[in-house]
């Protein structure tokens, strides 16, 4: 196998040296690499993101009003879509799914119909226990140590933050 040239190093239009390119290729990995982990809980990996979000803001009953109002009431979609970095028009067809399945509810907001509320069932709610599972047996697949793993996220997390757009 031929060493890489330092031309080739250098081609900014080489796809190796293209971020992006690794960055795609590392997601597609990911989301290949939860796929079968995600079939035991009969979810996708984009409703699975959903699901954390609801798990995440949600959560379950309290002795705290607030947190159990918030529980009754669910949250607003923008807020859904504000943390997955979705439009509506990617993430409905998700929650109508995962209301089809029967772990979310979808319903209008009392004080302003435009706003769409989304809550956990039971079985959504009991789902969390089962998938609390996922990332362990993913780390332990991936061939990466927690240290490694840390690492990872650390660094991506702060080249994230610099690239505009998104997030």
């Amino acid at each position: 196998m031929n060493k890489p040239s330092e031309t080739d190093q250098e081609d900014p239009l080489k796809l190796d040296n293209q971020l992006c390119f690794l960055l795609y290729t590392a997601s597609r990995k990911m989301t290949s690499a939860y796929r079968p982990l995600l079939a035991e809980l009969n979810i996708t990996y984009p409703q699975y993101l959903v699901m954390l979000v609801l798990w995440e803001s949600i959560g379950s009953p309290s002795n705290d009003s607030a947190k159990n109002t918030l529980i009754e009431q669910g949250v607003k979609v923008g807020l859904l879509s504000e943390k997955l970095s979705l439009d509506s028009g990617t993430l409905t067809p998700l929650l109508k799914r995962l209301e089809k399945q029967g772990l979310i509810t979808r319903r209008r907001d009392s004080n302003d119909e435009r706003v769409v509320r989304i809550g956990l069932t039971d079985e959504g709610a009991c789902l969390k226990q089962r998938a609390s599972k996922v990332p362990q047996a993913l780390l332990c697949n991936s061939g990466l140590s927690k240290d490694d793993f840390s690492v990872i996220y650390s660094e991506l997390h702060a080249v994230l933050k610099k690239i505009p757009g998104l997030i």
